[in-house]
């Protein structure tokens, strides 16, 4: 068995770790994103506000509403991703015979690993959408409505909508995969410089886990920033879409842009954009870190289990 499996165990398990410790920004990052009338008394005016009156109305686990599925989500699309990502990174390696990929196949690999994965993945992240952005209602009585479990809610989106609404946002998805592709082109592509510079300069090339830290951090600020509108029209498409209010039903991506453009501004596609950079880089940067350190215990774990491969082992 070869490294690829570590790297996918060890994806998965930091995509775990990262998600937990930024899970209250990404739910009020995700509800600022899908929030239409920001005049509103309910509206998130910034990521503190968000905080203060998530927990006023919710209590603090109003913070991690949705968290079990993104959980589970966020397993699934780091093993399958690095998984993908690793197998053609090999590939390619071994055809050229070089230690880095270029960036050309670094984009290549990336494109192949998050189109695999948007297409298995959508679904979960169609509910995970609709649990994160979902604020307490009350019954005809008053009484508060109980919340929908990941099942519950999965049932639910395929009874009242059908099958296929599981795969809504699919389109502005598969645009994404833009992101990981430029976030893990930037992240190889300086890891290999710096590693070049520091064998040039007469050390070892091995970067600490500071450094994988910080070029984590780039990556996915510069992914971030070029990515954002399209986020916001994949987050809002992913909602059940209104039968009534035609400015917040998206047919289609486009669609989604000139709505938004037209009742919201040019500042509508930003949306709580301050809060998704400083979570996305965050979380971009401990899962970096956290799957470095994780490949070498999932790595130590197969050896002992004998289940990696000999030619893996002498890499």
């Amino acid at each position: 068995m070869s490294d690829n499996v570590a790297h996918a165990v060890a994806g998965a398990a930091g995509g775990i770790v990262s998600t937990v410790l930024t899970y209250p920004l990404i739910t009020v990052s995700s509800r600022m994103q899908v929030q239409k009338d920001d005049k509103s008394g309910d509206a998130y005016k910034n990521f503190f506000d968000g905080v203060r009156k998530i927990v006023k109305k919710d209590g603090p686990a109003g913070l991690f509403s949705g968290m079990n599925s993104a959980l589970f989500g966020i397993a699934i699309t780091n093993g399958v991703y690095y998984g993908c990502y690793e197998t053609t990174k090999s590939a390619f390696l071994a055809a050229s015979g070089r230690r880095v990929m270029s960036t050309v196949e670094s984009m290549i690999a990336g494109a192949v690993a998050g189109s695999a994965t948007v297409l298995v993945t959508n679904p979960i992240w169609v509910i995970n959408t609709r649990m994160t952005v979902k604020k307490d209602s009350l019954d005809e009585s008053g009484a508060p409505v109980k919340k929908l479990g990941a099942w519950e809610m999965f049932l639910k989106v395929i009874r009242e909508e059908g099958p296929a609404s599981l795969w809504q946002g699919l389109i502005p998805a598969l645009i994404l995969v833009i992101n990981p592709i430029i976030q893990y082109t930037v992240f190889e592509q300086a890891r290999g410089r710096l590693e070049k510079i520091r064998r040039t300069s007469g050390g070892s090339g091995v970067l600490s886990s500071f450094d994988i830290f910080l070029l984590g951090a780039l990556a996915k600020l510069t992914a971030t920033g070029v990515t954002y509108p399209y986020l916001i029209v994949k987050s809002r498409m992913q909602l059940k879409q209104s039968k009534t209010d035609d400015s917040a039903r998206y047919a289609s991506v486009m669609d989604g842009f000139r709505k938004i453009l037209k009742h919201e501004g040019v500042k509508g596609l930003y949306k709580g954009i301050e809060t998704k950079i400083v979570q996305s880089v965050l979380t971009a940067a401990l899962l970096f870190t956290a799957k470095e350190e994780l490949f070498k215990v999932a790595v130590f774990i197969l050896t002992v289990l004998g289940a990696r491969s000999k030619v893996a082992a002498k890499n």
